[in-house]
């Protein structure tokens, strides 16, 4: 089968299934402890967490991003992956629970992945919104929940707010930058060197940090010293730049710019 014909298929079978939510259509659901289904949408479930999500979870912990990588997460791994994706490990419990799950509910509630945050609603979002169409919602019925039945209507703009997932969006942006970049959309792949940067910068932001201040990177690319100081002790402001920096890195974008003795001494040679 042609591959483009194949792609129109499934797409028309996804919306077939899942009809579109636009940002001011309504839905119902209310979840809450009186549900018999209460916590168990949250076992036995695939969550890719965002290198957003692993800086609010770890700090909630109060652990490093390498102990938390390290604990909770794992990466799978496929010969056609192009770029590392994060997976939070379920437990080895009985029903596979999410090891931040208890009895009373979400121990890490104010701080839970945009996945969390999500349900019941997905998302779909092009990415090129101009050229492609505004992202849509869609009602997920993937497993049984009682709350889908409960007679409490809500608009998907409502829904947004209230759970908070406009700064994970907003923060999620240079990211999505990366992972949809061209380089990767041209079937350009990685070496393992450029893999491993990758993944530092995204995820483990502690080490990265240490990278930064702990080699000679600061010797050889001309930082504005206020972002320094930012970058050293503010891990949003670190985020921001490990995309500028894997913009140089990996697609030699002039996002960052190499100190005047350095450049001239990569000339000489």
């Amino acid at each position: 089968m042609n591959e483009n014909k194949e792609i129109e298929e499934l797409k028309q079978t996804f919306l077939q299934e899942y009809p579109q939510l636009r940002e001011d259509d309504n839905f119902s659901f209310h979840c809450h402890p009186k549900l018999k289904c209460f916590n168990r949408c949250c076992g036995d479930v695939t969550i890719v967490l965002s290198p957003y999500d692993i800086l609010r979870m770890k700090k909630a912990l109060g652990i490093s991003s390498s102990e938390f990588l390290g604990e909770y997460t794992f990466v799978p791994f496929s010969p056609e992956m192009r770029l590392p994706i994060v997976m939070l490990r379920m437990g080895e419990n009985e029903g596979r629970r999410c090891p931040f799950v208890g009895g009373d509910g979400c121990s890490i509630y104010a701080d839970r992945p945009w996945a969390c945050r999500m349900y019941p609603l997905g998302m779909a979002s092009p990415k090129d919104a101009a050229e492609q169409g505004e992202p849509f919602y869609f009602l997920m019925r993937e497993r049984p929940c009682d709350g889908l039945d409960e007679k409490h209507p809500v608009s998907v703009r409502q829904w947004l707010e209230e759970q908070g997932l406009d700064e994970y969006n907003k923060y999620g942006e240079d990211f999505k930058g990366i992972a949809l970049h061209d380089f990767f959309i041209k079937g350009e792949t990685l070496d393992p060197k450029k893999m491993e940067m990758l993944y530092m910068a995204c995820y483990d932001l502690d080490r990265f940090r240490r990278f930064v201040f702990e080699s000679s990177f600061l010797d050889n690319f001309d930082i504005d010293r206020e972002d320094v100081e930012h970058i050293r002790g503010d891990d949003l402001a670190l985020m921001r730049f490990a995309f500028q920096w894997l913009r140089f890195c990996l697609f030699r974008e002039p996002t960052i710019a190499i100190k005047e003795g350095i450049r001239k001494k990569k000339a000489d040679f």
